[in-house]
């Protein structure tokens, strides 16, 4: 069992798919600190707010032994108040969108990339034009003077 369990680790798709879900972490790093940095304060201040992920609707009383604030989502959360954070799921929902569009582009452009080392692949092994009749008769004269008797 331990041999067939390193023959399946040693296989390349293992290995690419444990590279893939490693950049993937980072390329998703990457993705929110874009979305919560860049562009859901653009969306927040057009839309009236800084803090787009901290709209939310609250569903349950507030712990009596509760000191912070009432808009503080985070903190409210923390509390254990029952909260509708329609803002936090808007951001999640863009920042899916963002990083499925950055897939997508990083997709496409790795299949446009083989596409073309395919097409370099299947011209550089065409066979090669057969010579035109001039260079064979050419050839013929060159191999004709090169036999003739010395004189």
């Amino acid at each position: 069992m331990l041999k067939e369990f390193r023959s399946f680790i040693a296989r390349g798709n293992v290995l690419d798919l444990a590279v893939g879900v490693i950049i993937g972490a980072s390329f998703g790093t990457i993705t929110k600190s874009l979305t919560d940095d860049l562009i859901m304060p653009v969306i927040g201040a057009i839309f009236g707010g800084f803090d787009f992920s901290s709209y939310f609707i609250r569903l349950g009383d507030v712990p009596a032994n509760y000191t912070g604030s009432l808009s503080n989502y985070a903190a409210l959360k923390a509390a254990g108040v029952p909260l509708f954070g329609y803002g936090e799921f808007i951001t999640v929902v863009i920042n899916f969108v963002i990083l499925a569009f950055m897939v997508f582009l990083l997709v496409r452009f790795v299949n446009r990339a083989i596409a073309v080392v395919e097409k370099e692949k299947a011209e550089g092994t065409a066979a090669p034009a057969p010579d035109p009749e001039d260079i064979k008769l050419l050839r013929e004269i060159r191999d004709a003077l090169v036999n003739r008797p010395a004189a």
